[in-house]
C-alpha cells in the first residue's frame, strides 16, 4: 500500500505534470475579440491551452487569450499536441506583447504582432515557439520569451469544427 501511495505522490510531482492552462470543453468558449481576450493564468511546467475553431455558415470563430509570465520565469516552448486538427493544411496562431491582440483580423498587417506562424496536424510534437517569431512581417523575437503579458490569437478559417491542442512550458531560466 505504502508503494502504490509513493507513486501517486511522484506522479503528482513530476516534471511534465500539467501545471495551469485552458480548456475550452471545461471552462467554457475563449473570447473572440482581441481587445478582450480570455485570461488564462499559467505555472510553472506545462500547460495545456485547447480549444474549438474554424468557420461555421461564414462565421469564423477565433480565439484569444491573455497570460503573464511571472518575473524569474519564461514561456519557453509551446507544443502542438495530439487532438489537433484543422480544416485546411493549416491554421494560425499570432502573438502580441501586452494584454490584447490589437491587430484587425481582417485586412490587418502583422507588423503589430510580435509574431505568427501557421500550424497543422503535422506539426504535432513540434516546438512552434521559434517559427511564431520568425513570422513574416512581424516584430520578431527570440525563444524563450521573458516575463510579460502576451497575448495569442488562433484562427481557421476553413469550414469546420477543429480543434486545436498545445502545451504551453513555463521554466525558469538556468542560473
Amino acid at each position: 500500500m505504502k508503494t502504490i501511495a509513493a507513486l501517486l505522490v511522484a506522479a503528482l510531482f513530476t516534471a511534465n505534470a500539467v501545471a495551469g492552462g485552458y480548456k475550452e470543453s471545461r471552462k467554457g468558449d475563449l473570447s473572440d475579440d482581441g481587445l478582450t481576450p480570455t485570461v488564462i493564468k499559467l505555472d510553472l511546467g506545462d500547460n495545456v491551452i485547447a480549444g474549438a475553431f474554424g468557420s461555421t455558415e461564414g462565421v469564423v470563430d477565433r480565439d484569444y487569450f491573455t497570460f503573464k509570465i511571472a518575473t524569474g520565469q519564461q514561456l519557453s516552448a509551446i507544443r502542438v499536441k495530439q487532438q489537433t486538427q484543422v480544416g485546411g493544411n493549416l491554421s494560425f496562431i499570432g502573438l502580441q506583447k501586452g494584454k490584447q491582440v490589437t491587430v484587425p483580423p481582417e485586412g490587418g498587417s502583422p507588423e503589430g504582432l510580435l509574431g505568427w506562424t501557421h500550424f497543422g496536424t503535422d506539426d504535432e510534437g513540434t516546438d512552434i515557439l521559434p517559427a511564431i517569431c520568425q513570422g513574416a512581417g512581424a516584430k520578431g523575437c527570440t525563444a524563450p520569451l521573458g516575463s510579460g503579458n502576451y497575448t495569442f490569437w488562433v484562427q481557421e478559417l476553413a469550414p469546420c469544427n477543429c480543434q486545436y491542442r498545445f502545451v504551453f512550458r513555463v521554466t525558469a531560466p538556468a542560473d
